[in-house]
């Protein structure tokens, strides 16, 4: 199994469960990264054990090269001290030393094959991770707003205003029936005030009338 196959079942597993017990969706997203996170610290370190196994295995390879270079001066040798027997023997430990050499660069084959998509795992995991968290403040900022939104709403139509804005009602229908009394007090000292002026005006009016029928009165006695 992969590593991002195997990833992707941690995840889809932590959000299954998330999802079943309704969680934040910003723990579900926090969750993902650090399984992200996780997992390349997990990668990186298969890559170095891999990158310390092919130094072992170069260097392995090299120390094969270097017997094989000595064996075969040691045949070249033997020939020429007239010992075709080591000289055979000799070239029968270079040929193993050359099996073991084709094992040992089959082996640097397959380690660089398995470096390689390590690496590339470490690319794309590196690429979703940074997308990951870019994606994150955009999501923290969504759940905020919809709970900050949810709460409004929920109180908009909670039964509670609507009693509350009951209450106002009534209390405003208090407060006009009260500034009605007070209105209707003032209403009643105005008339009386203009009755009062209208009296003054009425008694200016008949002492004028009075004074005028005096005069006529006092001319025809004249």
């Amino acid at each position: 199994m992969g590593m991002f196959s195997r990833l992707s079942d941690i995840v889809n597993a932590n959000l299954n469960s998330l999802l079943d017990k309704a969680e934040d969706p910003e723990k579900i997203v926090r969750l993902m990264i650090q399984e992200m996170e996780d997992t390349l610290v997990e990668v990186r370190s298969a890559a170095a054990k891999v990158i310390a196994e092919r130094k072992e295995r170069e260097r392995q390879l090299g120390l094969l090269d270097q017997e094989q270079v000595d064996w075969d001066h040691k045949a070249e040798l033997a020939l020429r001290k007239d010992r075709e027997d080591l000289a055979k023997a000799a070239l029968q430990h270079k040929a193993t030393l050359a099996d073991q050499s084709k094992i040992v660069t089959h082996d640097l084959s397959i380690l660089a094959t398995n470096l390689t998509k390590l690496n590339d795992d470490i690319g794309k995991l590196q690429a979703k991770l940074q997308d990951a968290k870019a994606r994150q403040r955009t999501i923290v900022l969504r759940a905020q707003n919809a709970h900050t939104s949810l709460k409004a709403r929920t109180q908009i139509h909670s039964g509670k205003i609507d009693d509350m804005l009951n209450r106002f009602d009534y209390a405003e229908r208090r407060i006009d029936a009260v500034e009605a009394q007070a209105e209707a007090l003032d209403l009643g000292r105005a008339k009386s005030l203009n009755q009062a002026f209208s009296d003054l005006e009425s008694e200016d009016r008949i002492k004028s009338d009075l004074e005028a029928l005096k005069a006529r009165v006092q001319q025809s006695k004249g």
